[in-house]
């Protein structure tokens, strides 16, 4: 059973399937012990590879000898990739399309912005033509396999959402994203026009969505939530927490707590996390177990 076959099965299963942004193998390493579905990050790799907004800066070797490691190191795991708008050119597009699906990847989003793009949850991004993106993504549609594909518009006036959103249920896309929506009652007027497409909502702290449970957004009819950057805001106010308690302490390290409980990490803590990744020691999550080989 090939890995798009997979995701679509999990998203098809009752409530509403999580997704956890990773930027880096590391942050990928801890997310592995607590969710078996990652989803690789635009915002959180523009950050960690380029250390740059999400603005257009990736470039698609870099993307996906990223989606490479990852799924060498965790051969179980949905993995949800976002290729921005495809990288420009249609062509482009479906050849990297089906690079990541010959690399493993479970799926892809790919949007509808042009150029100078924005982050999802950022003001002044700007659509192509529905006609342009349409000819985009059914080139991209007729290049996968089985890769699960998810639609995504940035559009931001109220008719051209609802217009655009139904256009992408319309087509063979897997999933529909509308970014940046914000409120419940537009997640539901969303789900109304969409029909039975399933619906993926993008949560992002400080982003222009509702903060919203798993449970509510099952309640609002919506199948799959990725968690853009959890693990990259975290990091970022951990080591600035870190960094001030060393100053503070004029350069004297604290006592590790290398037991596995919830003091200061230390050498042989985060040595024995990335020896799970060696391949005579990786371990499938249970819940992805009895995959076979593509």
């Amino acid at each position: 059973m090939t890995y798009g076959t997979k995701l679509r099965e999990r998203i098809a299963a009752p409530g509403t399937t999580p997704l956890i942004g990773v930027y880096d193998m590391y942050s990928a390493t801890i997310t592995a012990q607590h969710y078996d579905a990652m989803f690789v990050s635009g915002f959180g790799f523009a950050a960690s590879y380029y250390g740059l907004p999400d603005i257009g800066f990736i470039a698609w070797p870099d993307m996906m000898a990223f989606v490479q490691r990852l799924r060498g190191a965790f051969p179980g795991h949905h993995l949800l990739v976002d290729i921005d708008d495809g990288y420009v050119d249609p062509e482009v597009a479906c050849h990297v399309v089906e690079g990541l699906e010959r690399t493993g990847a479970s799926g892809v989003i790919i949007e509808d912005q042009k150029r100078p793009r924005r982050c999802g949850h950022a003001d002044g991004k700007q659509v192509l033509p529905l006609a342009d993106y349409l000819t985009k993504l059914d080139m991209v549609l007729a290049t996968r396999r089985d890769m699960v594909v998810v639609a995504r518009t940035d559009a931001t006036e109220e008719a051209d959402i609802l217009h655009r959103a139904e256009a992408l249920a319309a087509t063979d896309a897997d999933v529909v994203l509308v970014d940046g929506v914000r409120s419940v009652d537009w997640i539901r007027r969303i789900r109304g026009v969409v029909g039975d497409k399933p619906l993926l909502f993008n949560q992002i702290a400080g982003g222009k969505s509702p903060s919203l449970s798993l449970g509510e957004l099952t309640d609002l009819g919506v199948d799959i939530a990725i968690y853009s950057t959890p693990c990259l805001f975290a990091a970022h106010r951990a080591m600035h927490s870190a960094l001030t308690d060393l100053k503070r302490a004029d350069g004297r390290l604290p006592e590790a707590d290398d037991t596995g409980g919830v003091g200061v990490v230390g050498v042989r803590t985060a040595t024995r996390l990335l020896e799970g990744n060696l391949a005579r020691l990786r371990s499938v999550p249970e819940s992805a177990r009895g995959r076979t080989a593509r």
